[in-house]
């Protein structure tokens, strides 16, 4: 990897993710050399993925180049890889571009989509959680409105229009109001020609509410909210299968869809040699002590969504959310240069800012503390939240002039086709 060696301790960081960059900054002027890998060469701000799905965002507008981060540290090393195993008794990690040896290890490698062993779901269901799979989303959308175009066949144009998503939490919420804003403002204007009063939105809840994360005041007023936007909503449904064109579910209910996005879970992003079953707890998590460090490896550590401290507070572990692994990733900096100096470790305690989702233009619900609020108030505090966290300036410029000029002009610049989602379409015909 050509990284030298130093007499000052190695720190390896795998995952350039929230909780990854949040603890590479805070070892900044530190006596220790600092590595961090990860399979992209950017720092991705996740929660406005969909964002980039429903062509709102270029994806270069919440992406930051990980080099730009930290180009300023001191003894801070950045390599374009991916991690495939960890030798924990030889302290060293196998990567795609050779092996390197560690004093302390940092596993923030995040989370993946769960499809709970479904594997017809996973091979044609759409997911978004990368870049790559939004832009990917964006131009299925896209594409199955212009085969609708193409077809006589009423029963395949509805199924072309008929979006399904899957999970009522707040990736799913989000999508669905901004889906359905397009078909209000966009779709008229895009496709005169075609009947776009016939597309439907349709989200899909396995329990008896949306957004159970947050208070039920907030999840009425969501569920509110997507109605008066014309989405429908399917609570207390389990989707049980999906061909690529038949969505099932463990009722009678069914849809024919071209597009059904999965946002019913994720997981751990684990990696082969701390995946042991002891090791890990439910959602695929790696169980970690109160100083995230992983049980019976003390030079170990886990942080954010692959990580679970259980207590009596925290029974399943933190949320699996930005905030915990900001926080984690702030304390862990601290704690290993405690331990590099001989002092007491802190255990970490997460401090809950709340939590929010937008559904549309001036609607939003969000929960703290203290105060729980609901729409225009909540959206304009949705958005500063997220512009404040965005990283660059450019990037919080970006987002903004978008923002405004969505909402000034009703539409969505980036219904762009970049690269063609090649689908077959030759299954929804009758």
């Amino acid at each position: 990897m050509n990284i030298p060696k130093l007499s000052c301790p190695r720190i390896v960081i795998i995952g350039g993710g929230f909780g990854g960059l949040s603890l590479a900054q805070k070892l900044n002027k530190k006596e220790v050399q600092v590595v961090l890998i990860d399979k992209n060469n950017y720092h991705t701000f996740q929660p406005l993925l969909y964002q980039v799905s429903t062509g709102g965002l270029e994806p270069d507008s919440i992406a930051y180049p990980i080099r730009k981060v930290l180009k300023d540290y001191k003894d801070f090393h950045f390599r374009l890889a991916e991690v495939k195993k960890i030798n924990p008794k030889e302290k060293s990690i196998v990567t795609t571009i050779g092996d390197l040896s560690y004093d302390y290890l940092v596993i923030a490698t995040g989370s993946e989509t769960n499809f709970f062993g479904n594997k017809e779901i996973e091979e044609n269901a759409m997911t978004m959680k990368s870049i790559p799979q939004s832009l990917d989303l964006r131009s299925l959308i896209i594409e199955n409105f212009e085969q609708a175009l193409l077809t006589d066949e009423m029963h395949e144009r509805d199924a072309l229009m008929n979006f399904v998503i899957v999970g009522g939490g707040p990736t799913g919420v989000e999508l669905a109001g901004a889906l359905a804003e397009i078909k209000k403002g966009v779709l008229p204007k895009d496709y005169p020609d075609l009947d776009t009063r016939r597309a439907q939105i349709n989200l899909v809840q396995s329990g008896d509410r949306i957004l159970p994360g947050m208070s039920e005041k907030a999840s009425e007023k969501a569920e509110e909210f997507l109605e008066k936007l014309g989405v429908e909503i399917w609570k207390n449904t389990r989707v049980t299968g999906y061909n690529g064109k038949l969505v099932t579910t463990k009722t009678e209910l069914t849809f024919n869809s071209a597009t059904v996005v999965w946002a019913a879970g994720v997981m751990g992003a684990t990696i082969k040699g701390i995946d042991a079953k002891e090791l890990l707890v439910r959602g695929n998590r790696i169980r970690v002590n109160e100083f995230n460090q992983i049980i019976d490896y003390p030079e170990i550590f886990a942080i954010g969504d692959v990580a679970c401290i259980e207590n009596d507070e925290t029974p399943r572990g933190h949320p699996m959310m930005a905030q915990p692994a900001i926080q984690q990733g702030k304390n862990l900096a601290k704690n290993l240069i405690n331990l590099l100096e001989g002092k007491e470790l802190q255990p970490f305690a997460y401090k809950d800012k709340g939590s929010m989702a937008t559904i549309g233009r001036n609607k939003a619900v969000a929960d703290t503390n203290r105060f729980k609020f609901q729409g225009v108030f909540a959206w304009f505090v949705w958005m500063f939240v997220h512009l404040f966290f965005l990283i660059g300036f450019r990037n919080r410029a970006i987002v903004f002039v978008n923002w405004v000029y969505n909402y000034i002009r009703f539409d969505r610049e980036a219904r762009l086709i970049i690269r063609p989602y090649n689908r077959d379409y030759s299954q929804f015909k009758d």
